[in-house]
């Protein structure tokens, strides 16, 4: 089948790539012509594993194309999907849908036959009406459905999600749009993969739904986690016990800095505002957002505690600054936060990150970046561990305590064991845990 991506940016490009894998013809549609000319040359603008080998791979074979020209690509598309950002409205939090209405008009204005308009971007309840509407004003008597096929990619794991999801969501108002729709995703049928087809309504609130259900969960284990440090107990004993229990499940229960990146923050907030505006507003998740916002600067009193109460002079190496491994995705990361903290508190901040330093220079100012954990922590008095990047997981603890000038590490990801820390003489400070720090020296 035939499909224009509307939209080259994270889930356009991840889901182009996985449909022309799947024996599509696909053309990604993108406004910004250096971004098509650098896809044309085989540069991915994000990183994400296996991403750039199955872009090329489906480039090679024909069936992966990129252009800025919507015009010529919707009208030999059996399938047209929505997939352009949707990031919190300044101002009010609510989503902006203004790029979702704009692709609208403009794949309106080029409908030639049947045609299915999906909307792949995150959007709230009604949007999809809306898509429909205006599609109806623009092109009176075009012969089109709406459906919304809302993404569960994991950024890190994206290709893999695609391949071999939890379920497809496929949300329609009639029959044949919800068949088309199905049929793209045939190949996944061996995989038994379940397809789920509903309202459309229904499927735009299952994506914040899901979304706002694992905030909720990374919220209450850093919750718990905050009560373990107080009473002496072991937030990763506590977690492995609940997550054993198959009605909870062991997943996004590790506690940490905080959620942060693409979705968590943007589609919590915005499922509030629509809560709010529907008059049915959700408390839980309202104080999710709050917890996570307060949380963050938490993480650098942390610290701030952990050298005694002050950092002003001082040097701080951080190691990590992605919201999380293998992406290289700075948007609302934790590290954002707390770097900012520790700054505003006087210290001097060196940094590494395995992908995001290019992405973190252009929104944090002041940092040193260093070429990997080792310079970072070179005459550092302290050293914070943000993103659990394999490679910060083995670190030689001799050659890191020879380049620091302190011994305290805060370890925002309990990555290593507090014993074997305080046995190697450094003040050790994790969260959740009773760790045995050694004097500071």
């Amino acid at each position: 089948m035939r499909i224009a991506m509307v939209g080259a940016g994270y889930v356009g490009l991840v889901s182009g790539a996985c449909f022309a894998d799947f024996g599509h013809e696909v053309v990604c549609v993108d406004k910004d012509p250096a971004k098509i000319e650098s896809l044309r040359a085989g540069h991915i603008p994000i990183f994400e594993p296996g991403l750039e080998e199955t872009v090329a791979a489906n480039v090679r074979a024909g069936r992966l194309s990129f252009s800025t020209d919507l015009a010529a690509a919707v009208p030999q598309a059996d399938a047209v999907f929505i997939a352009v950002g949707t990031p919190s409205r300044r101002g009010d939090g609510f989503a902006d849908l203004s790029h979702v209405y704009a692709a609208a008009r403009e794949i309106a204005a080029s409908l030639e036959g049947y045609t299915v308009v999906v909307t792949k971007s995150t959007v709230p309840v009604g949007t999809g009406d809306e898509v429909d509407r205006i599609i109806r004003e623009t092109r009176p008597g075009a012969a089109f459905s709406v459906v919304s096929n809302p993404e569960f990619l994991r950024e890190g794991a994206a290709i893999e999600d695609f391949k071999r999801p939890d379920r497809i969501v496929i949300g329609a108002e009639d029959q044949r749009g919800a068949e088309l729709v199905a049929e793209l995703y045939r190949p996944l049928y061996l995989n038994a993969a379940p397809v789920l087809t509903m309202g459309r309504r229904t499927a735009e609130l299952t994506k914040y739904a899901a979304n706002a259900f694992l905030a909720l969960k990374v919220t209450f284990i850093n919750e718990i986690a905050d009560l373990c440090e107080q009473v002496g107990a072991n937030v990763q004993e506590v977690a492995r016990g609940i997550g054993l229990d198959k009605r909870i499940g062991g997943k996004f229960l590790h506690a940490g800095p905080g959620y942060g990146g693409s979705c968590f923050p943007k589609d919590t907030l915005a499922l509030t505002k629509t809560a709010q505006n529907a008059g049915a507003p959700l408390r839980l998740v309202e104080t999710v957002v709050a917890v996570n916002d307060q949380r963050k600067v938490a993480m650098a009193r942390k610290v701030i505690a952990a050298c005694g109460g002050s950092v002003r002079g001082r040097t701080i190496g951080v190691l990590g600054l992605t919201f999380k491994p293998n992406t290289d995705d700075m948007r609302d990361a934790p590290s954002l936060a707390i770097v900012a903290a520790l700054q505003d508190a006087g210290a001097r901040i060196r940094a590494f990150d395995p992908e995001g330093m290019e992405n973190a220079a252009s929104v944090l100012d002041g940092v040193d970046y260093t070429r990997d954990a080792y310079e970072c922590a070179e005459g550092a008095d302290a050293l914070v561990l943000i993103t659990e990047w394999d490679s910060f997981r083995a670190l030689d603890l001799e050659r890191l305590k020879a380049a620091m000038a302190g011994r305290i590490v805060v370890d925002l990801r309990n990555v290593y064991r507090p014993d074997e820390m305080s046995r190697r003489g450094f003040a050790y400070v994790s969260i959740g845990r009773p760790d045995t720090p050694a004097p500071i020296t």
